[in-house]
């Protein structure tokens, strides 16, 4: 099976709730938006399906990247395995990856220095349809996919952001997903979405969406307390606002464009 993390998590919220299991279904791939690592334990250790993320875009005709262990990693046990299956992963054959910083200088493949992710390839984009005059590659024919990542030596992907959603806080960045995996690690939020609100002093500070699991109950301060330890104090959210869903996209993906829209009367609290 193939699809976007949301329609798998709804997926894996009614077999929970049903107390199910899959009798055929053995491998999943979750691409389209970043799989929480949750999510992808669920699914392997409760479940017994091989989930693996992946990556690509329209432009990319579509793969780009697939989570797969190289032959080093395969005699390692499953627990030093994870952290490389919970990655975009590496690149496929006939794609080639680099991260560039904000003054254009091409990035390490460190694991921990973030950049933009350009992409380049024969089946990667030229120009978009109908628009001649709108080229979108750089000098040297790489595209800019609107992903922040970080890759590590051995070449597996990691997206942390997209460049549209990360959040400035203070001359600092945070990652919205990684507040979003966070709060879906916590037992009774069934979907998180982050966004940036705007801040007197910080610029911005992040906010987290959440649904809970049906049944459930946590408080705001109960799901702010599940946090500590696990982010930098500074990264921990403002508020926690409790919806009863967050927009949803065609494909699945969530929509914070709208959520912004749904929020532009929001206050941080104390501002």
């Amino acid at each position: 099976a193939a699809g976007v993390p949301t329609v798998f998590q709804m997926l894996l919220t009614y077999v929970q709730n049903s107390r199910l299991k899959f009798s055929t279904l053995k491998s999943a791939i979750i691409g389209g938006a970043t799989a929480p690592p949750a999510l992808l334990h669920a699914f392997r250790k409760d479940l017994g399906v091989n989930a693996k993320p992946l990556w690509g875009m329209t432009e990319t005709s579509p793969v780009g990247t697939a989570a797969t262990l190289k032959h080093k990693h395969l005699a390692l046990p499953e627990a030093e395995q994870a952290p490389f299956l919970a990655k975009q992963g590496r690149a496929l054959f006939g794609i080639d990856m680099k991260i560039v910083g904000g003054n254009g200088q091409e990035l390490p493949w460190d694991g921990v220095t973030p950049g933009d992710l350009y992409v380049k390839g024969h089946w990667v984009l030229n120009r978009y349809f109908l628009a001649e005059d709108n080229n979108p590659l750089d000098q040297d024919g790489w595209f800019p996919t609107g992903d922040v990542v970080t890759i590590d030596p051995d070449g597996f992907m990691h997206i942390t952001d997209r460049s549209k959603d990360v959040i400035k806080s203070g001359g600092e960045w945070i990652s919205s997903i990684q507040i979003e995996n966070v709060a879906m690690a916590h037992p009774a939020v069934a979907l998180a979405a982050c966004i940036g609100v705007k801040h007197p002093k910080w610029d911005e500070r992040p906010v987290v969406a959440v649904t809970l699991r049906p049944g459930q109950e946590v408080t705001r301060e109960e799901l702010l307390a599940f946090y500590e330890g696990r982010v930098a104090k500074w990264q921990v959210p403002d508020d926690v606002l409790f919806v009863d869903e967050i927009p949803i996209g065609a494909t699945g993906k969530m929509l914070k464009a709208r959520l912004r829209e749904q929020l532009r009367d929001y206050k941080l609290p104390g501002t």
